[in-house]
């Protein structure tokens, strides 16, 4: 059954991730409402695995872009040796420059990270927060479409879009959906926007399972027992995740992220109104 349940979160963790539903809503959902949690497993350290599937996923689908801002992260340390900068500055290192400026507001969240994933266990919340994540897809989708690009996107942009993923780091307010959507109120062209918000989220997952893994190792390890249950995890999340990604770049180019609020909204109530009976 362990087995069963560690398949099940890994999915919804694949599906949720990036489909702009919230992952972490979800998983607190199935874990609070539906009790599918597994025997011996520490919610919070088996969600950091299950983004670590996710990661994987986004690795594979963006492999040539993640190729290719690496190669001019270390171009870029050369020609700051050499005090050169090249104009324009290729589209790849402007990218890197912009994950760095999106990946700052994460560290706002430091200081608050316990209250934070103390709402883990609030449904009324994350009921409410889907409601809102429901809002902001329905009003992306009546908003004019930008032309924004790596090449035309400004770091303002890219600091508004990660003050967005840090606000996503709550329950029930997805972080797909929440960068996707800054990133088409600044203007982003809708390809683009779903490129740079998935792109985005590598530095602040890396940085959770590591953080994560510390305190487990701090804390006495790994149960080994465990790993096929946490192996079971990741791989659903990583499969299902990049079948997601996929789904979400056709949703992107039929400009149509509005259709999931529809969805949220009727999460949302349904939390709220099995919360409110229990």
């Amino acid at each position: 059954m362990s087995l069963l349940s560690a398949f099940l979160l890994g999915l919804i963790q694949g599906v949720a991730e990036f489909l702009p539903i919230s992952s972490s809503g979800h998983l607190a959902i199935a874990q609070n409402l539906f009790n599918l949690s597994i025997d011996g497993v520490d919610d919070v350290f088996f969600s950091i695995l299950l983004h670590l599937g996710t990661l994987f996923a986004v690795f594979v689908a963006y492999w040539p872009d993640i190729k290719a801002m690496v190669v001019e992260f270390f171009c870029g340390v050369r020609d700051l040796a050499r005090h050169q900068t090249p104009t324009p500055v290729p589209p790849a290192r402007r990218l890197v420059l912009m994950i760095v400026v999106g990946t700052l507001p994460l560290f706002a969240v430091l200081p608050i990270q316990s209250f934070v994933e103390s709402l883990n266990s609030n449904t009324y919340f994350i009921g409410a927060a889907l409601l809102v994540t429901g809002v902001l897809l329905f009003t992306c989708d009546r908003i004019r479409k930008g032309k924004k690009t790596a090449k035309t996107a400004t770091m303002l942009d890219a600091l508004l879009v990660g003050v967005g993923q840090a606000i996503a780091t709550v329950p029930g307010i997805s972080r797909s959906g929440m960068t996707i959507c800054a990133g088409c109120f600044r203007g982003f062209d809708r390809k683009f926007a779903v490129r740079f918000a998935f792109l985005l989220s590598i530095p602040a997952v890396l940085g959770a399972n590591i953080l994560e893994i510390s305190d487990v190792i701090a804390a006495g390890g790994v149960d080994i027992s465990l790993l096929p249950v946490y192996a079971v995890g990741v791989l659903t999340a990583a499969v299902s995740g990049y079948f997601s990604i996929a789904l979400v770049r056709f949703v992107a180019n039929k400009g149509k992220f509005g259709a999931f609020a529809y969805y949220c909204w009727a999460a949302g109530a349904v939390t709220l109104v099995l919360t409110f009976l229990q």
